[in-house]
C-alpha cells in the first residue's frame, strides 16, 4: 500500500470562524489498482454533550486532554470516501448539502479539489441516513445530484428511515433528521438498489454490518486479496475517546449498547489485520490505521 496527502483550500463557502475556509483534506491510497481516496464536505460544529454526555464525567477530561479536545465544543470534519477501480468511481455517503450547517455541505468543492464531478460518480452507497451523510442527495431543484449514479443502501438502514413510525419513535432531538432522510430517500425511491450483511454490493466492495449507530448501519471492505480497507463511516465517530475508550457508550449512537459492539468488533479487527481505515469523522483526510494502545486503541495516521 502506498499513501500521499495533499490538502487545498475550498474555493468559498462559510466554515467555522469568522474567517476560516473548510480544509480540502484529501487523502489517497493504492489498492493494488484501485484506488480509496477521501474529499472533504467541510465539517460539523456539536456542543460537547452531543458525544460526551453518557461517559463518566470524572475521567473524560484525562482522556481528552491527551488530544487537546474541550468538552464543550466539537469541530469533527466531515470526509466522504471514494473508491475507483478503473469501472466504477464510488462515492460512500453525499454530505450534508446547504440545509443541515454552514460550515458542512461544501461536496461540490471537495469533489472539485479531487479532480472529479458529479458526473463521475457511478455508484452512490449509503453508510447510513444521517443528515451529514445524505442529506446533500438533492440540488437546488431537488432532483439527485448525482443524477448518473445507482443509489445502494442496505436494507434494514432504508427500512428504519421509510417507517411512518419512526419520526414518532426516534425522540424529539433527532426528529427532523427522520423527516429530513425519508424526504431525499422519495426521491430515489424507484433507483435504488439494496443489500445485506456480508454481501459484496459491488466488485470489491462487501457490506459489514456495524449496526447501532443507526438501526442499519453499514461499514465496507473494500479492494482484493491482501489489499484491503475498511470504510467505517459513523462507526467509529472519532479519533479520542472512540478508540481510547471503545467501551464508553457515545451520546450520538442511536443504540448505545449495540454501536459499543459493533465499534469494539471493527477496532479489534483493524489492530489485528493491520487494515488501513476511512473513518467519516475522522480527521486529516479521515484515513490511517489502528493500533492497540494503553487501555484500548490509537488512530495513527503514519502508514
Amino acid at each position: 500500500m502506498t499513501l500521499t496527502r495533499r490538502h487545498a483550500l475550498a474555493l468559498g463557502g462559510a466554515a467555522l470562524g469568522a474567517t476560516a475556509l473548510p480544509r480540502m483534506g484529501i487523502a489517497e491510497l493504492q489498492l493494488g489498482q484501485a484506488r480509496l481516496s477521501t474529499v472533504s464536505d467541510g465539517s460539523l460544529v456539536l456542543p460537547g454533550s452531543f458525544i460526551f454526555e453518557p461517559m463518566p464525567q470524572d475521567e473524560l477530561p484525562a482522556v481528552l486532554a491527551g488530544f487537546s479536545q474541550p468538552v464543550d465544543r466539537l469541530t469533527p470534519e466531515c470526509n466522504l470516501a471514494v473508491y475507483q477501480d478503473g469501472t466504477n468511481t464510488v462515492l460512500f455517503d453525499v454530505g450534508s448539502g446547504p440545509d443541515f450547517m454552514p460550515s458542512a455541505g461544501k461536496l461540490a468543492e471537495g469533489l472539485d479539489a479531487a479532480g472529479l464531478t458529479p458526473e463521475d460518480v457511478t455508484h452512490v452507497v449509503f453508510t447510513h441516513a444521517h443528515p451529514d451523510h445524505i442529506w446533500g442527495l438533492l440540488d437546488d431543484f431537488d432532483d439527485p445530484f448525482f443524477y448518473d449514479a445507482t443509489y445502494m443502501m442496505g436494507r434494514a438502514e432504508w427500512d428504519y428511515w421509510w417507517n411512518p413510525e419512526t419520526v414518532n419513535t426516534i425522540g424529539d432531538a433527532r426528529a427532523a433528521f427522520a423527516v429530513g432522510a425519508k424526504r431525499r430517500m422519495e426521491v430515489i425511491e424507484d433507483q435504488v438498489a439494496f443489500f445485506d450483511d456480508g454481501q459484496e454490493i459491488l466488485p470489491g466492495i462487501a457490506a459489514i454490518a456495524s449496526y447501532g449507530h443507526t438501526p442499519g448501519h453499514m461499514a465496507f471492505e473494500v479492494g482484493t486479496g491482501s489489499d484491503t480497507a475498511l470504510v467505517i463511516g459513523d462507526a467509529i465517530g472519532n479519533h479520542h475517546v472512540a478508540f481510547a475508550r471503545p467501551g464508553w457508550e457515545s451520546g450520538s449512537d442511536q443504540d448505545m449498547a449495540t454501536a459499543v459492539g459493533s465499534r469494539e468488533r471493527l477496532l479489534d479487527r483493524l489492530a489485528a489485520e493491520k487494515m488501513a481505515v476511512v473513518g467519516f469523522h475522522l480527521p486529516n483526510g479521515g484515513m490511517g490505521r489502528v493500533e492497540r494502545h494503553d487501555q484500548g486503541y490509537r488512530f495513527v495516521q503514519e502508514m
